[in-house]
Parts: structure tokens; C-alpha cells; sequence
């Protein structure tokens, strides 16, 4: 029986458009997910929200209706350190899809193995402020899991605050993997381009071999939908270091209060980040294929 003490998040917005910009051969998707269904692939029982099924099958139409040939399913905490369903999605995919797997710092070797040859090409460990109730990144844990990960070429994905980014520079640059950040780093739309952190952030996007995901915008935005406040913020991240940048949908948007994106829309907020056509195919098939593999 469902738990009614966790709560229960809402679905993707279910009439996804078609967008206008046509997007190039072989674009990737670098940040989606996949949710059960429950019944196949359970839900961790101490999971914090529990979200309607979004399968692999409904991935698939909506990457098709929206022109994208790739896809990195990134691992969800609803089920917990089980990539079974990631896994199961790159499997009936392979040639499609890489994972970003979560795993704890006592996982074996074995088990990297195994979930390599399935195609997981990094690990995500999640410090966002507004998740972890304020709490400091655990970097000998976090360094545990890159030490085990590096021989098998993989990346750590951080999902952390633009001003936590510039306070553990020091940290990050010493886990001995590629690192790429989640969603911008969460940096601020309302407090403009010139803010410490974000400043801090470009320089260290500038200065170090970390990748950014210009992902997100529903999430960062003050202004809301059409998410115009963001432009900006992607436009400098790309211009500081654009063979280290990547997009993804979010798709199916978990735990976002409000207003659903669409899908369509966010394809063409895409094409004010990035204006020019070559550079959107540096971004959405160059990066992520010499990134994951594909």
C-alpha cells in the first residue's frame, strides 16, 4: 500500500508542443529521468516524494516529438541507490542512452563494474541547500566514491549553490574525476551577472576542467515562465567555457511547486541560450558524446 506520509509529487505537463527550433543530428538530452513504473521498479521506501510513473516508453515519445536522439538518464532519489529502472531504460536503448548511477562510499568494485558495462558513465551526490536542510558537502565520502569510480573513467555530478561551488573549489578540484554541475549551480536570476558567486563560478568554470548543465531555468527563474531571466546566465556560462557545456530537459520536472514546463518551450528557450547553430551542436552532441561515450 502507498505511504501517505510521503508525499506525492506532480506529473510532466501532458501536452508537451512540438518546438520550433529544429534541433541537429544526434542531440542529447544530458539530464532526464525515469520513474518506475512503481509496480515494475519500486519506489526506496524512505524516499521523500513519490512521483507518478514516467517510464521509459513516455520518455522516448516525448524525446521524439521534441527531436532529441540521445539521452542521460540520471539516477532519481525516489529509488534511492537501486539504478535498476536507469539500467533497465539503457538496456532496451543502449545505442541512446548512457545513466548516471547514485551509489554509497562502501559500493564494491564489482558493482562499478556492473553497472559500467550497463552503460553508467558517473555518480551524483546532491549538497542543494534547499534538499539537504543546509548541511555541508561530505567530501571524504564524496572522495571515497571518485577514487573507486576514476579507473572506469567516470565523473562526479554535483548538484550544489553557486556560493557553495566557490567556498569548496579547493575540495572539488582535488576528487580526481571530471566534475559537472546540475542545473547551473543554482545561481540567483534577481541578484544580476555581477553577484559574487556567480562571478566566482565563472571563474572557476574558466579556470578548472569542470563542466556546467545549463539546465533547469524552471527552477531558477524569479520572473517565471517564459524563464527570459535566466538567459543571461546561461549566455555567460556558455561563453566562458562552451566545450564544457551541456543541456537537458529535466524531464518529468520532479518536485517543482507550480507552474509545469513544457518541454516544447524549454527546446526554444534553448535557442536564446545559444543563438548561433554550430555552437548548438558543440553543445548538444559534441560535449555530451565525448563525455559520455556515445
Amino acid at each position: 500500500m502507498p505511504d501517505a506520509t510521503i508525499p506525492t509529487i506532480q506529473g510532466p505537463n501532458p501536452n508537451t508542443t512540438k518546438p520550433k527550433l529544429k534541433l541537429p543530428a544526434g542531440a542529447t538530452d544530458a539530464h532526464c529521468h525515469v520513474f518506475g513504473p512503481g509496480n515494475v521498479f519500486p519506489y526506496h521506501p524512505k524516499r521523500s516524494y513519490t512521483p507518478p510513473d514516467a517510464p521509459k516508453e513516455k520518455l522516448k515519445a516525448i524525446h521524439d516529438l521534441l527531436g532529441l536522439e540521445r539521452a542521460v538518464i540520471v539516477q532519481a532519489t525516489c529509488h534511492g541507490d537501486d539504478n535498476t529502472a536507469t539500467l533497465d531504460c539503457i538496456a532496451w536503448a543502449p545505442n541512446r542512452y548512457r545513466g548516471i548511477a547514485m551509489v554509497n562510499p562502501d559500493v564494491s568494485n564489482a558493482e562499478l563494474e556492473r553497472l559500467h558495462k550497463g552503460g553508467i558513465r558517473g555518480a551524483r551526490f546532491s549538497f542543494a541547500r534547499h534538499l539537504s536542510g543546509g548541511s555541508k558537502p561530505d567530501f571524504s565520502k564524496i572522495k571515497m566514491v571518485c577514487d573507486k569510480m576514476k579507473p572506469f573513467g567516470w565523473h562526479a555530478v554535483i548538484y550544489m549553490e553557486a556560493e557553495d561551488v566557490a567556498e569548496n573549489a579547493k575540495e572539488l578540484d582535488t576528487l580526481g574525476v571530471p566534475v559537472v554541475f546540475d542545473h547551473m549551480a543554482r545561481i540567483h536570476p534577481d541578484q544580476g551577472l555581477n553577484q559574487k558567486a556567480f562571478q566566482l563560478l565563472l571563474g572557476y568554470l574558466k579556470n578548472s576542467d569542470a563542466w556546467v548543465k545549463i539546465t533547469g531555468a524552471e527552477r531558477l527563474s524569479v520572473a517565471g515562465t517564459p524563464f527570459h531571466d535566466v538567459v543571461p546566465y546561461a549566455q555567460a556560462l556558455v561563453a566562458a567555457a562552451p566545450e564544457r557545456i551541456l543541456w537537458g530537459t529535466d524531464w518529468p520536472h520532479p518536485n517543482i511547486d507550480g507552474y509545469m514546463p513544457n518541454d516544447g518551450d524549454l527546446v526554444d528557450l534553448f535557442g536564446l541560450y545559444v543563438p548561433d547553430e554550430t555552437l548548438r551542436k558543440k553543445i548538444l552532441v559534441d560535449n555530451p558524446a565525448r563525455l559520455y561515450g556515445f
